[in-house]
């Protein structure tokens, strides 16, 4: 099955209505690094997901320098395809939504909630993540917006371990028919398995970036796979990750050297250092 040609066209937004935003697939896909798939299938998805992992970072810059996010479609393609940013999860994976179901893949948006911060357990938001189901010839979850994601997508109804060059991933359906992800044996999140639309994260989205409670609009996190592993920034502490294992990790104290490896791993300039809080320990 081909990929259908849906460059620079008329789109509909989420409620249904016609916009005059047009998505760029060519644009997007230039952004991530990616040739047009062939076809619609298994292997072009992970090539989409591993491209798209390894060149839009997780970050949570909109949030510390209180910029409301948003996932809707045209100011989600302006910030990564137009400004090449990142984004939160929330943002990635819808943003990664929006450019398979241009190029014919089936997604479904699924709510999820974090319950683990890499350090210890815990209860996240309902809505606080979004995981993506895509049905080709059977049921995947795709992730390109969580520190901890498979680096491939995962077959929903698999028994057992899947291995991943990210590491052991195992699903599991909860009685009240949610699905679990362990990694590594790990509880990282749940999601539902029931359709959701861009509107039903709002909410979250709201605390996330109002809340007093919410770790993540006081503390920067950033993230971006590489061919070996990950390198993540936690606040001013970078921590690199090569085959599963901590490689290195040390503190930028110093402004230049800050603002200059922040540019040079996610491709972002900032033109001066936010207020973030005095961190020693990275993730």
């Amino acid at each position: 099955m081909s990929a259908p040609d849906t460059t620079a066209t008329t789109v509909p937004t989420d409620n249904g209505d016609t916009s005059d935003f047009v998505f760029d697939v060519d644009a997007y896909l230039d952004r991530i690094g990616a040739e047009r798939p062939a076809a619609v299938n298994y292997e072009a998805l992970c090539y989409l997901q591993e491209r798209h992992m390894m060149t839009v970072p997780f970050e949570t810059l909109d949030l510390i320098l209180k910029n409301f996010p948003s996932v809707r479609d045209e100011p989600l393609y302006d910030k990564i395809v137009n400004q090449r940013r990142g984004g939160g999860c929330g943002e990635l994976n819808t943003a990664f939504a929006l450019l398979l179901r241009r190029l014919g893949y089936p997604v479904t948006l699924l709510g999820a909630r974090i319950l683990h911060n890499g350090k210890h357990a815990f209860r996240g938001q309902y809505h606080g993540h979004l995981v993506l189901r895509v049905d080709l010839d059977q049921p995947y979850l795709v992730d390109v917006g969580f520190r901890w994601a498979s680096r491939k997508p995962l077959e929903l109804r698999r028994p057992g371990v899947q291995s991943d060059p990210h590491g052991d991933y195992q699903l599991f359906f909860t009685a009240d028919g949610d699905v679990e992800m362990v990694h590594n044996g790990v509880l990282r999140w749940r999601a539902e398995t029931h359709p959701r639309e861009v509107d039903d994260f709002d909410a979250a989205l709201w605390y996330l970036w109002s809340s007093p409670h919410a770790p993540a609009n006081t503390q920067l996190w950033a993230s971006i796979v590489t061919p070996d592993g990950r390198i993540s920034m936690f606040n001013r502490v970078l921590t690199e990750y090569e085959n599963g294992e901590r490689k290195s990790s040390r503190v930028l104290d110093d402004d230049a050297e800050f603002l200059t490896t922040f540019e040079k791993l996610y491709g972002i300039r900032l033109g001066e250092v936010p207020d973030l809080p005095a961190t020693t320990e990275g993730v």
